[in-house]
């Protein structure tokens, strides 16, 4: 049986449409009519198990020789159990006769249930193996779970209806990397191209359809290549050429949107959830009713308290907001940063603007619509009900409210505005968060001693760790936020010194002595949380000093030897951004090839301007394309078209081996 594809319908079960693997390119980029089939939980299995199958030689009481099957199956969630079932025929619990010529006939079935729930086992799945494969040796393997056999059976003949369904559906061979250089360099110069509407990766913008296939592979490349900065502010900039009013800055769904929101969703995803998940949690599980539309409300209900539930729960998730700004990714803050002066460059004659372009843009696209639907974010497990639902929305409209300046008249705009510029730090690029003087132990010293402790004062900001000879000098030395692996306290025996931590951002830690113990903590807390959402953090480290060729902890005596304690914060396994380069590169390739017509279009409207020297005019053949200078943009479509052409061509090997296989495999099995 082939592997499918399932959707089914909840909150209860209605139906579902199954789609085979292989079918599943027959019907990519069309909406298609499908029948809605019964779901039977017999039929709704999926995942695999491990399965070893032994003959052992037994001798009987009555001195005969048998075979002893024995099947031993690894467990993959607590609470499964496997069972060896035969015919009801079979009396006997533990041995059954079999003809000699019979064993080429038996198959061994193994049911899996799950014996975890409360009310009865559930069915998960069953493998049938053939006897014969086992000959005298053991026989181990991985086998895909499979419905029982009468699992897709229904005796039910109503018409379940129809379900219309959109699939989109891809397949990319990723060659090996070095086929995709030129595609990738080309790529990422884009930020630097003038205009960069003639960049490659505004081109591919430019000729897909739905600009959101152009944006995932983009942006994931552009990210692991260190490039979406300055990507993002270019294509920004271009846009608010355009914008004409301060309150529709970033409002529409350009490329620089949805970069933006693309870049947001990968690289905040944790910064939301260690933001957003304990509120959202407090609501989804005990919920108020908030509900205050006169249409909407029931008899008995008191609009008042509706009103007063809903303000505390707008207050608490506002304020985690607002608390939570030096947690905000460092990338994140460099991208709103470069967007603040963008706003304040196109409007110089607004002074809110640079704060109302990041604080818009960040509740409307980013904190509102996790609000709203947590389960999209992982935030919640399951869609939530419909009250809670409703009390997400009223939530969310009212922090899209507060986050758009536009919306809020002019006495309400004085009162949010001191508000929010005293709190709000994420518009805030290098806000102060700690200053104190402290002492340092001087970098890279073996031995201990008095004069290797200088007093400095230290500045944390949202941006980096500095350390003066005197306040409100300029720093002496500087540690980007984003380079700390790890913040930890170290042992007193280390330098017979309390209050003491070290700053981990390279190859030799940051030593620090606070003045108290209250103080250290203080400081330990502001820069794990700054530094929590950074990549490449540490899982181990070394809790004492590396002193006269040894570890004082280990006593290791190589001082770049792994740590040998875990850290106490631990690493988030879900801040680390995974990026396969290749694989994004192979997707955007295939992006271009399946717009070639598109970009031979776009070449041929760049001709046409180039050689047009009447007056300006909108013509058919290019007014769907932004092209600001033809020549440039003429000359990346060339580079883009060659590239393309030059991959076609492994790639049009390896679909005539494939072809060449599968005909041979179907030759074989008929």
């Amino acid at each position: 049986m082939g592997k499918s594809v399932s959707y089914i319908l909840h909150s209860f079960s209605v139906g579902k449409v199954a789609i085979k693997k292989e079918d599943l390119c027959k019907y990519t980029s069309r909406e298609t009519w499908f029948l809605l089939q019964p779901v039977d939980s017999n039929s709704e299995v999926q995942g695999k198990v491990h399965l070893e199958l032994k003959l052992n030689e037994l001798i009987t009481d009555n001195g005969s020789v048998c075979q002893q099957l024995v099947a031993d199956g690894k467990k993959i969630i607590e609470g499964f159990y496997l069972q060896v079932t035969r015919s009801s025929s079979y009396t006997k619990k533990s041995q059954f006769q079999v003809e000699e010529e019979d064993i080429e006939k038996l198959e061994v079935r193994i049911d899996l249930w799950n014996n975890g729930n409360l009310v009865q086992d559930v069915f998960l799945g069953e493998i049938k193996v053939p006897v014969k494969v086992l000959g005298n040796d053991s026989f181990q393997a991985w086998y895909l779970l499979q419905p029982r056999e009468n699992g897709n059976k229904s005796s039910k003949t109503d018409d379940l209806g129809s379900l219309r369904l959109n699939v989109c559906y891809t397949e990319d061979y990723v060659l090996p990397s070095e086929y995709y250089a030129a595609l990738r360099n080309l790529l990422l110069k884009s930020p630097d191209v003038q205009p960069v509407s003639a960049s490659a990766a505004y081109i591919l913008g430019e000729v897909c359809r739905d600009k959101y296939d152009a944006v995932l592979p983009l942006v994931r490349l552009l990210l692991h290549h260190h490039k979406i900065v300055p990507f993002v502010t270019a294509v920004a900039e271009l846009d608010l050429k355009d914008t004409q009013e301060v309150n529709t800055i970033f409002r529409g769904n350009t490329l620089a949107t949805r970069c933006l929101d693309e870049m947001m969703k990968i690289v905040g995803k944790h910064y939301l959830k260690v933001t957003l998940k304990p509120v959202l949690d407090e609501i989804c599980e005990s919920p108020k009713p908030c509900e205050i539309d006169p249409l909407k409300l029931k008899e008995g209900d008191n609009v008042e308290v509706h009103k007063e539930n809903l303000r505390y729960y707008v207050d608490k998730v506002f304020n985690t907001i607002v608390q939570s700004s030096i947690s905000c990714p460092t990338l994140m803050c460099d991208v709103f940063y470069s967007l603040r002066h963008l706003a304040a460059k196109r409007f110089p004659n607004d002074p809110h603007v640079q704060y109302s372009a990041v604080s818009s843009f960040v509740f409307l696209r980013f904190f509102a619509v996790a609000v709203v639907s947590p389960h999209t974010f992982h935030l919640r497990p399951h869609h939530p009900d419909a009250q809670t639902s409703r009390t997400l929305t009223l939530i969310s409209k009212t922090i899209q409210t507060l986050g758009s300046w536009g919306s809020l008249s002019k006495s309400k705009l004085v009162i949010f505005k001191a508000r929010l510029f005293n709190r709000l730090r994420l518009c805030n690029y290098n806000v102060i968060s700690l200053y104190s003087e402290m002492y340092k132990r001087a970098q890279g010293r073996t031995r201990i001693g008095k004069k290797n402790f200088k007093k400095r004062w230290f500045c944390l900001t949202s941006r980096e760790l500095t350390y003066h000879k005197q306040r409100d000098k300029e720093p002496i030395y500087t540690i980007p936020i984003k380079n700390i692996l790890t913040v930890e306290k170290l042992e007193e025996s280390a330098f017979n010194r309390k209050n003491m931590f070290q700053v981990i951002y390279g190859e030799k830690p940051l030593y620090i002595q606070a003045n108290n113990c209250v103080e250290a903590s203080e400081w330990i807390e502001a820069l794990c949380r700054v530094s929590r959402c950074n990549q490449r953090r540490l899982s181990v480290y070394h809790p004492s000093a590396f002193l006269n060729g040894n570890w004082l902890c280990c006593k290791a005596t190589t001082e770049n030897t792994k740590g040998c304690t875990p850290c106490t914060a631990g690493v988030p396994a879900d801040i680390q951004i995974e990026i396969d380069g290749d694989r994004e590169t192979e997707r955007i390739y295939s992006l271009f090839a399946i717009n070639m017509p598109k970009l031979q279009k776009m070449e041929e409207a760049c001709g046409s301007i180039a050689v047009y020297q009447g007056p300006q005019k909108e013509l058919d053949d290019y007014s769907n394309f932004t092209i600001e200078d033809s020549v440039a943009t003429f000359q990346t479509l060339q580079q883009i078209i060659a590239i393309v052409e030059k991959l076609n061509e492994p790639h049009e090997k390896y679909r005539k081996k494939r072809s060449s296989s599968l005909y041979i495999l179907k030759q074989t099995e008929s």
